[in-house]
């Protein structure tokens, strides 16, 4: 698989198909895996990937700290994860795409859209995260690392790491940067010699940047309802992805469509159709 260092740390992609390109923010939550395109959840039946790259250019990666990507300890927020689909567009030399996200991957594709609205063809928001549940689970699986970090030490953390290989979402003790000491030996080596007292600071300002608030994280409504991208929002409905996030996102983003089905009429074909008819709508 191909592999490109954005601001120093490694992104981990594929890219299938021809014709116009669309940026894949994968689901899964802390393990947004390219995989999960085909494997996961609703994204098992609708295999987007495999649909929609007969007509489009489907740029698939992992999330940074996520699967085989890289990471930095930081104060992580939705602006790197954009700074990340940024970079990989610069790396292949395209100045305009579609944009899609899946679950958490909305927030990047949002926050994206704002910060770079000229390079947006258009936005596909697939069950966007969000919802009281879901920030409150979010401060809980963030607390519980942080309580395993007081109470065993970071050696204890990278050791969990490296025997389990569970991401942060499987496990919550193993912390926002479990996929990258999984894998990277050298970052292990780094992370247990840093400051635990530094290292808390940066994950506790990491959860209140990500999870501040109990609709769809990303970008702010004023900064969205400024914006004409055409959007196609799709709506979860659990406890991570509440449909009230989804309605919210309709409703600040003017030129949106909001595909009010139920989950069950989304599986399948009918998904896949329906993302590829707000695609070629687009062209």
């Amino acid at each position: 698989m191909p592999v490109v260092a954005i601001d120093g740390i490694t992104t981990n992609y594929e890219i299938h198909g021809s014709g116009p390109p669309l940026l894949m923010y994968a689901p899964g939550g802390f393990n947004a895996v390219m995989g999960n395109w085909s494997s996961q959840s609703i994204y098992a039946t609708t295999r987007f990937i495999d649909a929609l790259s007969p007509f489009y250019t489907c740029i698939a990666f992992d999330r940074r700290e996520c699967g085989q990507s890289g990471g930095r300890v930081e104060r992580v927020t939705w602006s790197h994860y954009v700074a990340q689909g940024r970079g990989l567009l610069d790396h292949l030399g395209i100045d305009r795409a579609h944009l899609m996200g899946g679950c958490m991957g909305c927030g990047p594709v949002a926050a994206f859209g704002v910060a770079h609205p000229e390079r947006v063809r258009s936005m596909v928001l697939w069950w966007p995260v969000g919802g009281a549940k879901y920030r409150i689970s979010s401060h809980q699986r963030f607390a519980a690392h942080l309580a395993f970090v007081e109470e065993h030490g970071l050696q204890a953390v990278a050791e969990l790491a490296a025997r389990d290989g569970k991401p942060f979402n499987a496990d919550p003790r193993g912390g926002p940067w479990a996929s990258v000491l999984a894998h990277d030996r050298a970052f292990a080596e780094a992370f247990v010699k840093q400051d635990p007292e530094r290292y808390r600071l940066a994950a506790g300002a990491m959860v209140r940047a990500l999870f501040d608030r109990d609709t769809a994280p990303g970008a702010e409504a004023e900064e969205m309802l400024r914006l004409d991208i055409p959007a196609l929002v799709v709506p979860g409905n659990d406890a991570a992805h509440a449909t009230s996030a989804a309605r919210y996102l309709h409703e600040c983003l003017p030129n949106s469509d909001y595909w009010d089905v139920s989950v069950e009429a989304q599986k399948g074909e009918a998904g896949a159709a329906r993302v590829k008819a707000f695609l070629d709508a687009q062209r």
